[in-house]
């Protein structure tokens, strides 16, 4: 799961409607071009996606939720609602400390894994709502949650290339659980945080050549120069070898190729989930050939990780300031000489 993760690596305030009139775009809190939720005459709408969804007043703030991917106890965590959870899928995917004691508990039950969810148990549970990523091979188990009255909201959150829209889903999440003077404050806060820490990496004298991710077999998983790894080290004033391309998914290419544009190459960040240089090369001889193995640093996303858990995906998801503050960290330590790293680590 995290190599696949690693390969995808590669809502603002509420508004109260009364007009029974057609609304504007004006009156929807817009998240991104693919979210955005109102309120109105007592409903709670939601468009996410291909999605549109009508919450009537009695059926929010949920009390009981479950969650089909990890990243979403990212942005729960962050409320302090973990108590709302009652179940999870692969459980061993999530880094909370507070949700792996409540299933230790028993509190919080699982409720499968990412190749098949018991839909039984989801539907004896009568949980206010199902949480989960839209994937189309799980249409069959999501129609039968639906056909017994449970009600599934898909959030791609991974999806969004801006790393304060990704953010900004904490603003729906307040909404669901009742919770939105706290959401709409933390979205401010890492918003602050993020534009103060863009500012100061502009202090920097230098800006470094940067490569990403690494290869899979034989290809080599970059992502495109409009994705949020891409939007991340822009931010952190570095250059990404492939800043000039506009797209905003992985590109493939060979290690030929990634070598010829890589001589410049000073840090080599989200390399993996490796524990060592070594180790690395030994996966792959052809690392070796690299300048920037020899010469330069290079960094994992493994710097809060336990055992299948990485919390870079999941408080990592809603932390867009932390994230900055790595790289930043990592690109011009000079900025910030006291900072420890959060969530990367540097490989020796």
């Amino acid at each position: 799961m995290k190599q696949r993760i690693l390969l995808l690596f590669t809502v603002v305030a509420l508004i109260s409607c009364k007009r029974e009139q057609k609304i504007s775009s004006s009156d929807w809190t817009q998240i991104s071009n693919r979210i955005q939720f109102k309120e109105h005459d007592g409903l709670l709408e939601l468009k996410s996606g291909n999605f549109t969804y009508n919450f009537k007043q009695n059926q929010t703030p949920f009390k009981k939720v479950i969650l089909l991917n990890a990243s979403m106890a990212g942005y729960i965590a962050e409320l302090g609602a973990e108590d709302l959870i009652v179940g999870v899928s692969s459980p061993e995917y999530i880094y909370s400390e507070k949700i792996q004691n409540l299933l230790k508990e028993g509190k919080i039950q699982n409720v499968g894994s990412e190749q098949k969810y018991d839909v039984e148990k989801i539907i004896s549970m009568k949980p206010d709502a199902v949480f989960t990523n839209y994937i189309a091979s799980f249409d069959n188990a999501y129609q039968l949650l639906k056909n017994n009255g449970i009600q599934v909201v898909f959030l791609d959150e991974y999806l969004e290339q801006l790393p304060l829209q990704k953010t900004a889903y904490i603003k729906l999440f307040g909404e669901f659980f009742g919770k939105e003077k706290e959401a709409e404050a933390k979205y401010k806060e890492i918003e602050k945080n993020y534009s103060e820490l863009k500012q100061l990496a502009l202090k920097a004298k230098d800006k470094p050549v940067v490569l990403v991710n690494e290869m899979y077999g034989d290809v080599w998983y970059l992502p495109g120069g409009k994705t949020s790894v891409a939007n991340y080290i822009n931010d952190a004033n570095a250059s990404y070898i492939m800043k000039d391309n506009k797209e905003e998914k992985s590109l493939t290419m060979s290690f030929e190729e990634v070598y010829v544009k890589s001589r410049q190459v000073q840090y080599w960040v989200n390399a993996g989930n490796h524990t060592s240089k070594k180790e690395m090369l030994a996966g792959n001889p052809f690392y070796g050939k690299l300048e920037v193995f020899n010469k330069g640093k290079i960094y994992t996303v493994a710097g809060k990780e336990k055992l299948k858990a990485n919390d870079f995906f999941e408080s990592g998801a809603v932390r867009a300031d932390l994230i900055l503050k790595d790289y930043i960290r990592i690109f011009h330590p000079e900025l910030l000489p006291e900072y420890q790293l959060t969530y990367m680590k540097e490989l020796k």
